[in-house]
């Protein structure tokens, strides 16, 4: 015998005046399932019923709820409704069913707040006022003026002085690698980079069929002296570098040593390409290097690391209206633009003060995973900036090699140097504190990788 489900006669009480219909319905819910009114499990009425009973229009209660839905109130179970969730927060608080923790991906952490969330979905669907042009227009490869001036309001923290006619949007930090790194060298010529270098660099290289030459680094980052050595015998045509929570490294560069890397590059007429992917992470750091020296810097801030990795979206900083021109024609070559639907969401988040909010979140449950990292690991094992990634040098007789196929069984994700290094890898692994789903599945992955850090390889080896 089938079991049918009643739903809750339930009618909300909306105030008059309120703003939109369907945020006052979103509003009811959240009030009466915090009072108990609605508890948990509870199935509402279907959306058509509701409307009818509310004399509204069906496609309002279907924004209702779905607005509660991104607030983490309600869920949906197929063929049978909508019920009020048993719980605030999203993020399950177990362990996923495979039992893996993977490490590896470099992403922002999940927070619980759900007001938060319920914000940035609000912010999004504020965008329908746009209408259709939104939607169905192209725009200008480097971005409509309204969404430029948004990222010089985002960068103001980090650079101050930065009018519009230098900055251009392109869709993704990625893209605009690409995109500048093809204007500055052509296949065949040199680009400089740190000895541990981003992946994603390293392929858009042997994509445009450019050389890297790796440049040695200290507990600070990039070396001038070795800078200046791979100048005078390679003679590259530009410097990509991450001066601020390098990555895999975490090390930011002190403003000394940021100044004697550019006078390196001003003596040799070397282009720096600095991505500032975690830039807007740091509580505190020294200025750029595209406010230090702006006529030689191509910076490039992405939003995938500091708000999130959906929105695909890249404020470049270029040294002036003329490298402005040229790129914004490479990226209409390479991309034709950054998505405008995209671009519109962020201008909304920061003209609002949703993504200060945000990144602040960020910011806060970052703190938190690594604080968990720092009880669980070994203190002089692993370094760990404001970011949300560490990196972990192994302990003698340890080899990467032989650790990963340690913690492959055990179903843990991490990378090792070599995915990094331009030069001979270290024995060493970058842990991405950030792509669990819950600072329990974090936990429970560190706790291996302590394990496993406790014990000699051989100790450890299942090889019978």
């Amino acid at each position: 015998m089938t079991k049918t489900l009643t739903a809750a006669i339930w009618t909300p009480r909306l105030k008059p005046g309120s703003g939109p219909v369907y945020l006052a319905i979103a509003d009811a819910l959240e009030a009466d399932i915090a009072s108990g009114k609605l508890p948990p499990g509870t199935r509402l009425p279907p959306q058509r019923a509701l409307a009818e009973s509310l004399g509204i229009d069906f496609t309002t209660v279907t924004r209702a709820y779905a607005e509660a839905r991104g607030r983490g109130l309600l869920t949906g179970k197929v063929g049978q409704g909508t019920f009020v969730r048993g719980g605030r927060t999203v993020p399950r608080t177990s362990l996923p069913a495979e039992g893996r923790v993977d490490l590896s991906m470099n992403l922002p952490p999940r927070f619980s707040d759900a007001a938060l969330v319920g914000r940035l979905w609000r912010d999004i669907g504020a965008l329908e006022e746009e209408g259709l042009d939104l939607l169905l227009q192209y725009q200008a490869p480097g971005g409509a003026l309204a969404d430029r001036q948004a990222g010089v309001q985002w960068l103001a923290s980090r650079l101050p002085d930065l009018g519009v006619d230098r900055l251009i949007i392109a869709p993704g930090a990625q893209s605009a690698l690409f995109a500048i790194a093809g204007l500055l060298a052509a296949p065949g010529d040199i680009i400089a980079a740190e000895a541990l270098c981003y992946p994603g660099f390293r392929a858009l290289a042997a994509q445009a069929r450019l050389t890297l030459a790796p440049v040695a680094m200290d507990s600070e980052g990039l070396l001038p002296d070795a800078l200046e050595s791979v100048c005078a015998k390679q003679k590259p045509k530009a410097l990509y570098l991450t001066p601020t929570l390098h990555n895999p490294t975490t090390a930011t560069m002190s403003l000394a040593r940021r100044q004697a890397v550019i006078a390196v590059a001003r003596r040799h007429n070397l282009v720096l390409i600095e991505d500032d992917a975690y830039g807007m992470l740091a509580a505190s750091a020294p200025p750029p290097l595209a406010m230090l020296a702006p006529d030689i810097t191509w910076h490039i801030a992405g939003l995938a690391k500091c708000l999130s990795p959906s929105l695909r979206l890249a404020y470049c900083v270029v040294p002036d209206a003329r490298a402005a021109s040229r790129l914004s024609a490479s990226i209409r070559a390479t991309a034709a633009m950054a998505s405008p639907l995209t671009a519109a969401i962020a201008r909304n988040w920061i003209e609002n003060g949703t993504a200060t909010q945000l990144l602040s979140a960020i910011r806060k449950e970052s703190a938190a995973r690594r604080a968990l990292a720092a009880r669980l690991l070994p203190p002089a094992l692993v370094r760990g900036g404001d970011g949300f990634h560490m990196w972990l040098t192994l302990p003698a007789p340890w080899t990467r090699g032989e650790f990963l196929t340690r913690l492959t069984p055990l179903g843990i994700g991490a990378v090792a140097s070599d995915a990094f290094a331009l030069m001979a890898p270290p024995e060493a692994l970058r842990l991405g504190l950030g792509a669990p789903q819950t600072q329990d599945e974090l936990a429970h992955g560190l706790a291996v990788i302590a394990d496993l850090l406790a014990e000699p390889p051989a100790l450890s080896s299942h090889v019978v």
